[in-house]
């Protein structure tokens, strides 16, 4: 009782001396433990798993009509929304989510029905994973269809021979995204959402090109592209243009001749090894943003390109060392160059701050 009196008499005798004391409206709330939350996503998942069994049973007939399929894929998404805005606790958060993808399921069932070995399916298909990137209220909902929506573009430029291109188009939205990641406050959550799943997305067309079997290799016809020719060069041309973007974003107040330069260098690198190129920029990112999962996932992302490069190289293993070691040595050139141009830097900059 007297320790009460006490505070209490602290708290006015403060306030009298015109300190305020701002004190949380609400009490705190206790974080969920990891494995509660995954008991709890498990459970989800189980139920949805039997809800869909249950509806299935019913609407087999659904899957021979694609306006059928379409309608009812389009009123199961509505239904994952809604529950996405009621949820409050993982299980019904994973049932949606289960919802959402067999609605989607239905619809990708019926675009294949419509428009089956074309391009339009999945171009489509990206406006549809836009869309639901866009609104949907959950932020796993929003990393998956940012993820779908890179593979869809993917899939529609292999058919047209300019797959190369997709890798370095989800590399500049990427970077773009990461770079504004704070220019909207009350989003912050959800740019990391479609920044995580594009990043996803473009380790996974390094992983196919790395395999060297592209995602659409059961589709039996191509459009015939006179500028495929073009495609590698351009990927080339959207990896450089990412960093110099990255790059004179972090340096706005200072403009060199390097940062020019290693755009030049980074775009030669990337039309003979896009992985490599690639890696630097996400590498170069994480490391600007101080996000150290963006940065292990570019030295990631790094050592696939070189590997692919040094395996699908049709040349002698003396060929694949010395430009190996050509490559090594260029970019310690260019690091070092970096480094001096900082070190020279910080003084005038200094210098500046301190002008009156």
């Amino acid at each position: 009782m007297s320790s009460t009196n006490e505070l209490n008499d602290l708290k006015t005798r403060l306030s009298q001396a015109g300190v305020t004391l701002n004190e949380p409206a609400t009490p705190a709330t206790l974080e969920t433990p990891w494995f509660v939350r995954a008991l709890q996503a498990f459970s989800g998942w189980l139920a949805a798993l039997f809800l869909l069994g249950f509806i299935a049973m019913g609407v087999v007939f659904v899957v021979e009509s694609t306006a059928a399929s379409m309608g009812l894929g389009l009123a199961m998404i509505g239904a994952a929304y809604g529950l996405f805005r009621r949820a409050r606790s993982d299980v019904l958060e994973h049932l949606a989510l289960a919802v959402s993808l067999a609605g989607q399921l239905l619809i990708a069932w019926a675009a294949v029905a419509f428009w089956h070995e074309s391009a339009y399916l999945f171009w489509s298909l990206l406006g549809l994973q836009s869309v639901l990137a866009l609104i949907m209220p959950s932020l796993v909902h929003r990393a998956f269809s940012a993820l779908a929506a890179s593979l869809a573009l993917y899939m529609a430029l292999a058919l047209h021979a300019m797959a190369p291109m997709a890798s370095g188009m989800v590399l500049l939205a990427l970077t773009l995204l990461w770079l504004n990641e704070f220019r909207w406050p009350g989003r912050i959550r959800d740019v990391q959402a479609w920044g995580y799943g594009l990043l996803i997305g473009l380790l996974v067309m390094q992983g196919l090109a790395h395999s060297g079997q592209p995602l659409a290799f059961w589709f039996e016809t191509h459009t015939i592209n006179a500028f495929a020719w073009t495609a590698p060069w351009l990927s080339a041309v959207l990896v450089a243009l990412s960093l110099a973007v990255l790059l004179c974003t972090t340096f706005q107040s200072q403009t060199h001749w390097g940062l020019y330069l290693s755009s030049v260098v980074v775009l030669l690198i990337s039309f003979y090894t896009p992985g490599v190129g690639e890696g630097v920029v996400l590498l170069l990112l994480g490391f600007a943003m101080g996000h150290r999962l963006v940065m292990g996932l570019g030295v990631f992302s790094l050592l696939m390109g070189i590997g692919s490069y040094y395996y699908w190289l049709d040349a002698t293993l003396l060929t694949k060392a010395l430009t190996l070691m050509m490559l090594g040595g260029l970019l310690l050139a260019l690091r070092w160059l970096w480094w001096r141009w900082l070190m020279a830097a910080k003084p005038t900059a200094k210098g500046v701050a301190h002008e009156p």
